[in-house]
């Protein structure tokens, strides 16, 4: 492989879902065997560059920014989901039409903040306490007659 450095183009980063970040420097053109590749250089630290100016900076966010921001995190569809209390199907909706419900992407911005910025989870810990809460509420509670007591009791 050859290397080659690129400076006087600019480079269309697609690869990250975002079809509005481009790349003045930071990354090599390679020639191989299979035709031209483009290398970027530490690729974490620009993600984390984008998630936080998408965090900051963007008033509302698109689909592809919300699914970007949540891939980050580490979250599938279906965990995000899962956390909200929403549906899989709901979560890709958003993604796919770009009508991101408000609350979800505050949801979702203060999650990045406080895991990837502060370095905090209190927000995932509470929905997730909550979320538990909520199971627990619905879960059924059986009790039982002692047949030697003749006395109820909560069942195990």
């Amino acid at each position: 492989m050859t290397r080659q450095s690129t400076k006087s183009a600019e480079y269309h980063y697609l690869e990250c879902g975002l079809r509005n970040v481009y790349l003045s420097n930071g990354y090599h053109e390679l020639d191989t065997p299979y035709g031209k590749a483009t290398s970027i250089e530490d690729v974490e630290g620009l993600h984390r560059v984008i998630a936080t100016s998408l965090v900051n900076e963007k008033p509302h966010l698109t689909g592809p920014e919300f699914r970007f921001l949540r891939k980050e995190l580490g979250f599938s569809q279906k965990s995000f989901a899962q956390l909200v209390g929403k549906t899989e199907q709901a979560v890709a909706l958003w993604e796919k039409t770009g009508r991101v419900q408000k609350w979800a992407e505050v949801i979702l911005r203060q999650l990045y903040t406080e895991e990837k910025i502060n370095d905090d989870t209190k927000l995932k810990e509470m929905i997730e306490r909550i979320n538990r809460l909520d199971r627990i509420m619905n879960e059924k509670i059986y009790f039982t007659m002692g047949e030697t007591s003749g006395s109820w009791s909560q069942a195990a």
